[in-house]
């Protein structure tokens, strides 16, 4: 799931400058990401290692998004990668209560002076994440002015969509919420369809996004009355 670009040196006997050109072209046309000196599988489930994947982008829409959030309000932080760095910039501003199902971003955020309300739920290993009945009754029951949801796929044909059924069903149980729903994702998002649909559009209130998003996808979200914001 994951390779050095030493290692590829050795095993090919090529230069790094060959190997790293070759990864990268591998990554544009969708057969992996592009890490630090590595490459990871595409489906990797480890969060730790997505959190690697254009983290400079991410860190940036991170920064962006926790500026639309106001001193002293109550957010829902769903999980995903750039979710997680927008939690660690809240966390550390300190001003905020996080509500989370992610036990990645609990943990993350541990040694901050933030107060942190993590809700109960099936445990999924990899993912880190709270999911099932028990998530859903508590999220119904809990109050937050805003909430950020992870996402792994946009299509016009349709709309958000996560790989995962268990955290679709989080994430539609916030939307029914009818709070201010933001989706912080980086472009490499747009164009790519997974098999559960995350509500509709027009539940969503914001997307961050970084400059590199399809523009055709992202005047699309506008016509659907939801603001986009790009960073």
């Amino acid at each position: 799931k994951r390779v050095q670009v030493t290692e590829l040196v050795d095993v090919i006997g090529v230069s790094g400058v060959t190997i790293r050109q070759d990864l990268n072209y591998l990554e544009e046309q969708g057969y992996l990401r592009r890490v630090h000196g590595a490459a990871v599988a595409l489906r990797i489930d480890d969060i730790d290692t997505r959190l690697e994947v254009r983290f400079d982008i991410k860190q940036t829409l991170a920064n962006k998004a926790a500026d639309l959030v106001a001193p002293n309000e109550t957010v829902l932080i769903e999980g995903g990668s750039a979710n997680a760095l927008l939690a660690r910039t809240l966390a550390e501003r300190g001003d905020v209560t996080i509500i989370t199902p992610s036990a990645y971003i609990a943990h993350l955020i541990r040694n901050t002076s933030a107060n942190i309300i993590l809700l109960g739920g099936v445990y999924q290993h990899q993912g880190e994440s709270l999911v099932g009945p028990l998530t859903k009754l508590c999220i119904e029951n809990i109050h937050f002015s805003t909430a950020f949801l992870g996402v792994d796929g946009f299509h016009q044909d349709t709309g958000f969509t996560s790989r995962d059924m268990m955290r679709a069903e989080v994430a539609s149980t916030i939307l029914a919420k009818k709070r201010r729903n933001i989706v912080l994702t980086d472009s490499s998002k747009f164009g790519q369809i997974f098999p559960l649909t995350i509500g509709s559009t027009a539940q969503i209130s914001i997307v961050v996004t970084d400059d590199k998003a399809d523009k055709k996808d992202l005047d699309f979200i506008c016509q659907q009355g939801v603001e986009v914001v790009v960073s």
